[in-house]
């Protein structure tokens, strides 16, 4: 019996080391979208970086898993829209983030083959994001309590492998959270409910946006199969 366990686990191992993994890094900057400030869809205004894991399922797909942060901010005498330029409010908030899901590529991305790749990809998955509940007193954005919410991400980008081990992609995703708070418009403290502004009704989105660097690693033998 224990030599069966062995023979599968080792079994386990080959087939593990047989695929394509992938651990490096993200830079770029990140943006809200809300209830305070721009409209703006992609509209980095703060630095954002993290690190980023993938494991190469087949040329077509692969299971990410990353953690990102950045400082999100807005303003809304950035705005164009008159009334949230009259109104003033601003705020800042820390995002951190985790997220795990599926990465497709559109096109064949063979990392056991020789040779320049280039592909356009998406991503999405399920992330949960660590914040600030704020809430606004006399025109002054103040903080709560910490809290976390679940988020859908949204990302689409394209990459390549400039050299045998290093890819190099560029990326954009936005995250539909399941608060309307990281501006402070909808504190869920039940004091506070009289300072709530803003659309109730809908949810708050930020945005990371900028490039990744990965590092390959692993045998280069068949993919496994599907």
């Amino acid at each position: 019996m224990k030599k069966i366990f062995l023979f599968v686990f080792i079994l386990g191992l080959s087939k593990l080391t047989a695929q394509i993994h992938e651990v490096g890094v993200f830079l770029g900057g990140s943006n809200y979208i809300g209830d305070v400030g721009k409209t703006n869809y992609v509209d980095p205004n703060e630095m954002a970086f993290g690190i980023v894991y993938k494991w190469n399922r087949s040329p077509r797909h692969a299971w990410r898993i990353s953690y990102m942060q950045s400082k999100i901010t807005a303003n809304d005498l950035d705005s164009e829209v008159p009334g949230r330029y009259k109104r003033g409010y601003n705020f800042e908030n820390n995002i951190k983030e985790i997220s795990a899901g599926l990465e497709f590529n559109f096109l064949d991305f063979n990392l056991h083959e020789f040779g320049l790749k280039v592909t356009p990809y998406i991503y999405t998955g399920l992330c949960y994001t660590n914040y600030d509940e704020l809430y606004v007193l006399n025109g002054v954005t103040k903080m709560d309590i910490n809290h976390g919410t679940f988020a859908i991400p949204m990302t689409i980008g394209v990459k390549s492998n400039i050299t045998p081990s290093i890819i190099l992609g560029f990326e954009a995703g936005a995250r539909y959270t399941m608060t309307d708070n990281l501006d402070g418009s909808l504190p869920k403290n039940k004091n506070l409910e009289p300072l709530k502004f803003g659309n109730i009704t809908s949810k708050d989105w930020y945005v990371f946006s900028g490039f990744t660097l990965t590092y390959t690693f692993g045998e280069r033998a068949c993919y496994c199969a599907q």
